[in-house]
């Protein structure tokens, strides 16, 4: 329920503003894709009324619209990164990283900050390295990456992404491309001008920004959106089957309920409303600006 949440905000961003809406399937981490997990997403999202204009089953001019078709443009930006000499081999597993004497317990990544381990090999070292591991590709961030932006919920943000999070990864060991990586290519391709999400990703978007500058891409407006939690203040997880939307539809409620549930969560609407998403479009487009306001109250 929290991403078809955030997925309705999405959409309600762009068509209160008279945008385009784009329908991505980001599925590069492959082993974690479950059989049947787009087609069941695109079933939601239309049985909720969402609708988009570019996306995997309608076409649109940046084909194609699933990330593990799109192998090929990822290698190509990342090699203009290397010609740039800003990639480097890094052969450090995920433990060592962690047990580093330099590096802190947390950064603003997804982990600790990379205390640059590999950055300075020589060439002997990395062959020698490369005998024992397949290497990861990180970025070689510049000490004054300072990269300040406003969100449009969230305010004005500043991090200093060496400091806060180190050379990150855009490439894995295992061959799969990063989400940060690639989702900066795919925006950047797809002239997306804004991105609404999650605010759980908000940590995330001072190494996209920075990617966007690095690749010459426009930088998009960012909105984060509060993420649905439970009375504790928890996140809640994927796992949590009970917060689906298939039980439900087996209970029998109708698109219109389940909509004014979600848009009630973020003060769209008054609680038990029932609505669709294209009559809560047409109440914001007169003053697109009142979402903001109105999810501001969380």
């Amino acid at each position: 329920m929290g991403n078809l949440r955030t997925a309705l905000l999405a959409w309600l961003f762009a068509r209160s503003h008279n945008g385009r809406f784009v329908l991505r399937i980001e599925d590069l981490d492959r082993p974690r894709v479950r059989p049947g997990a787009t087609e069941q997403m695109i079933d939601d999202l239309r049985w909720l009324g969402l609708d988009w204009d570019e996306g995997p089953d309608c076409g649109g001019p940046h084909v194609p619209y699933t990330q593990s078709e799109r192998l090929d443009i990822y290698q190509h930006y990342l090699r203009t990164l290397e010609k740039a000499g800003l990639v480097y081999p890094c052969y450090c597993s995920r433990a060592e990283i962690a047990h580093a004497a330099s590096a802190p317990q947390q950064g603003a990544g997804d982990g600790p900050v990379y205390p640059g381990t590999c950055r300075y090999l020589t060439a002997k070292q990395r062959s020698e390295k490369a005998r024992m591991r397949r290497p990861s590709l990180r970025l070689r961030v510049p000490d004054d990456a300072t990269i300040t932006f406003t969100d449009q919920l969230a305010g004005t943000i500043t991090q200093n992404v060496q400091q806060e999070v180190g050379d990150f990864i855009l490439c894995r060991s295992d061959g799969i491309f990063a989400y940060q990586f690639a989702v900066v290519v795919d925006d950047g391709l797809m002239r997306i001008n804004q991105i609404v999400r999650g605010d759980d990703l908000l940590s995330s978007t001072a190494r996209q920004i920075l990617l966007f500058q690095l690749l010459g891409f426009p930088i998009p407006k960012f909105a984060h959106v509060p993420l649905i939690r439970d009375a504790s203040g928890k996140r809640l997880s994927k796992r949590d089957r009970s917060m689906g939307l298939g039980p439900l539809r087996a209970e029998g409620a109708t698109a219109e309920e389940v909509v004014g549930l979600l848009a009630a969560g973020c003060h769209l609407v008054e609680t038990g409303s029932n609505v669709a998403p294209d009559e809560l479009a047409k109440r914001f487009r007169s003053d697109p600006y009142d979402i903001i306001r109105a999810i501001s109250q969380e």
